[in-house]
Formats: structure tokens, C-alpha cells, sequence
């Protein structure tokens, strides 16, 4: 499935933004869309499943269709590919993060962009850049 992409470089080691991709308990603060989710078994996993209650308070199943870890995750959401999720390192303190959406769904691009904004302030604020002599 062609996917529409958008990207962000965060001044943080790539490990700190994986692990806010992955913590459904952080996805409510940096998506915009998630009002909380649940991984049945606890980890986001090849296989895994569980559920997303949207903003609007629907509970939706997702499935994790792909996972890379430390890499990349894709998922089906009420049955439907959905968003692929990427973090490649740019060296010990800086990485790039991005969104993958599928074409017929190309408005949440806005929705992605957002998240991104929100992930490089929460991965900022907890492993700020180092000090300059």
C-alpha cells in the first residue's frame, strides 16, 4: 500500500523516541486522535492486538501488522492498514521520526504533523541537547 510520509528530526537519541512510539501509555500525549489504548499481553509486539479509544471516546481494535524494534511499527486499525511508524538514528543524540498514511486517508497527514511536534517536545524535555562550552 503507497503511503503519504511526513518526518521530523528530534534532538534526542533515537531509543527515547522508539520508546514513545511504543508505551501506549504515552500515545495519548502526543496523538492528537488517542484518548488512551491498551496492548492485550502488555507489549506492542508482531501479532499484538488491543484497543484505542479515539478522542471521541470510540473504542477501536488495532492489530501491530509490522515491527521492526527500535525501528519501525505498522498496524491495522478496526481492520483497515492504518499508520506505519519509523525512528532512525542520526547519531548518539539525534534521530528522525515519521508517519507513514495510507493515500485514501491523506488528511490525517495534519494529525501526524501535529504528533510530531508533540513527540519532539516530550522527547526533548526528557533528554534535553547538551550544553555548549
Amino acid at each position: 500500500m503507497r503511503k503519504l510520509w511526513t518526518h521530523a528530526e528530534v534532538e534526542a537519541p533515537a531509543e527515547v523516541v522508539w520508546d514513545l512510539l511504543v508505551d501506549t501509555d504515552t500515545w495519548p500525549r502526543w496523538g492528537p486522535s488517542i484518548r488512551s489504548a491498551k496492548v492485550n499481553g502488555g507489549s506492542l509486539k508482531l501479532g499484538a492486538t488491543g484497543t484505542v479509544t479515539t478522542v471521541i471516546g470510540i473504542d477501536v481494535p488495532f492489530e501491530i501488522t509490522e515491527h521492526v524494534a527500535g525501528q519501525r511499527w505498522s498496524w491495522r486499525v478496526a481492520g483497515v492498514g492504518a499508520t506505519d511508524h519509523v525512528v532512525d538514528p542520526l547519531g548518539s543524540n539525534r534521530c528522525r521520526v515519521g508517519f507513514g498514511v495510507p493515500l485514501i486517508a491523506a488528511p490525517y497527514i495534519a494529525v501526524c504533523r501535529l504528533a510530531l511536534h508533540r513527540i519532539d517536545q516530550l522527547a526533548t524535555a526528557d533528554h534535553p541537547p547538551a550544553s555548549s562550552p
